[in-house]
């Protein structure tokens, strides 16, 4: 009875896998009760790595090539089972294929910011984002770690715990980089560089080799860029508080423009005057930026008369109450005097009458 219940099997005798292209890391091949016949011949292909697992351990691993299963080329194997006796099947065992091809673009990126210390900022929260590869290196640990007995494992399945890694190490590539966070978008490869070494370690103990990492953009969040952008306007001026009012005063010439437009009610009179009051204060602010605060008493008499110059060809109703409106900006910016202001005010007034 045993006899014919070994003659009734099917014996193995070709074992390959021919990769789909599906992006599987791990495949199981299909034995299906069957078993493996002595003298088998196995074919492990360019960019694939094959693995015999006998009870639960790995027995024997092969690298790319053709191989004749026999006593010679599975010594594990041979020691645990035995190849001698007539009518004995040779083996029943798992066989799996790993890919040893590079997995390229898988992404990485921060969801949220990640606080990092910087030597010029303190503490900055950080956004960054960009690619890495990664291979499998020791089929024997990805199997026992990640894939187990699984009939197919992908690449899609192991990227979530990838990313991970990748992300809980941007602190360390920043620190041990030692690249300011303001040079860090000129030195994206070097950060790239600190940021594989930080994380190989841990790839390497899944049995995975960190083949190339990309950083393709870092920034911050967008209140804190709003900081970081008055902070360069203080160092373009360096850090003179009175330059730096010009700075904000030239910076919001366009919305007061804009502002006066809109105030005219969208007539013709209104848009004129709109036109003229951010063409005057141009005027001014330019002459302001070239003589470096010379004078600030001319320089508010100057912006007062830019207004004046502007409200002065036929004004609404409107337009004067939007003009003084402008004005009364002016002085509670420190660029009008009370004075000054008052004076406005009152030639303004009389054009009501």
């Amino acid at each position: 009875m045993a006899l014919m219940d070994f003659i009734k099997k099917q014996f193995i005798d070709i074992l390959e896998w021919t990769e789909s292209g599906d992006g599987t890391l791990a495949w199981r091949f299909p034995m299906a009760g069957n078993e493996i016949q002595y003298g088998a011949s196995l074919t492990v292909r360019e960019s694939q790595m094959a693995v015999f697992v006998n009870e639960g351990k790995v027995a024997d691993v092969f690298g790319p090539g053709m191989y004749k299963l026999t006593t010679q080329t599975i010594p594990v194997l041979t020691y645990l089972k035995n190849w001698d006796k007539l009518f004995q099947s040779p083996f029943k065992s798992d066989l799996y294929f790993f890919s040893t091809r590079q997995q390229l673009d898988r992404r990485w990126g921060t969801t949220q910011p990640v606080t990092i210390r910087d030597k010029d900022f303190g503490a900055v929260r950080l956004r960054a984002f960009g690619n890495y590869a990664y291979r499998i290196t020791d089929p024997k640990v990805f199997h026992t770690a990640i894939s187990g007995t699984r009939e197919r494992y992908t690449v899609d399945d192991l990227d979530g715990q990838l990313r991970g890694l990748m992300l809980q190490h941007i602190s360390d590539a920043v620190a041990q980089s030692g690249i300011p966070f303001l040079d860090l978008a000129a030195n994206q490869v070097e950060f790239a560089k600190q940021l594989q070494e930080a994380t190989q370690g841990e790839f390497a103990a899944l049995g995975l080799g960190l083949e190339k990492v990309t950083v393709q953009n870092v920034s911050l969040p967008e209140e804190l860029q709003k900081i970081l952008d008055q902070k360069i306007g203080m160092g373009m001026v360096g850090g003179d508080m009175g330059k730096f009012m010009q700075y904000q005063t030239a910076q919001a010439i366009p919305e007061f423009a804009k502002g006066a437009a809109g105030g005219g009610g969208g007539g013709v009179v209104g848009d004129a005057m709109g036109l003229g009051a951010g063409v005057a204060l141009g005027q001014v602010m330019a002459q302001q930026l070239n003589t470096g605060l010379q004078g600030g008493g001319a320089a508010a008499a100057a912006a007062a008369a830019a207004a004046g110059a502007a409200a002065s060809a036929g004004i609404k109703p409107d337009d004067v109450m939007a003009t003084l409106e402008k004005l009364g900006e002016l002085k509670a910016k420190g660029i009008l005097t009370d004075e000054e202001f008052s004076a406005k005010k009152a030639e303004l007034l009389k054009k009501l009458v």
